[in-house]
């Protein structure tokens, strides 16, 4: 299951932060997930029980935002939400060049530090490393 992959991806990522700012526990982990990115949401939230012991994210609630999928067709402009398995043909004009514009997303959003040593975000501390 790749979710093991992505949960201890994830850990690693907040424990490198946590090690640059010197902070010793996380409460929470807010993660953007599309639903086209191929994750399921329930494997990933029990890969990161797993993945999260004995590391500043020991106590830390995992918080998932689901990313509807949406197209554009090229032909007329037209956007729709794609669906699971997306429908790639426009609803307009039934062209088959859709370009897709959102839910495709795997990224990290932000921690909520215990007690924050600084008023340092995780964009931040991700970004030094």
């Amino acid at each position: 299951m790749h979710e093991m992959s992505i949960a201890m991806a994830v850990v690693e990522q907040v424990e490198a932060a946590a090690a640059r700012t010197g902070e010793r526990a996380a409460l929470s982990v807010r993660l953007r997930v599309g639903e086209l990115a191929g994750v399921v949401p329930d494997s990933l939230a029990f890969a990161f029980e797993v993945a999260r012991a004995e590391t500043v994210l020991c106590d830390a609630e995992l918080v998932m935002e689901t990313v509807a999928g949406r197209a554009r067709c090229t032909a007329c402009a037209v956007e729709w939400a794609v669906g699971v398995p997306p429908d790639l043909c426009c609803p307009k004009c039934a062209g088959a060049t859709a370009e897709l514009l959102c839910g495709r997303e795997l990224q990290i959003l932000d921690v909520c530090w215990a007690d924050p040593v600084e008023d340092v975000g995780y964009a931040e501390a991700i970004q030094e490393g």
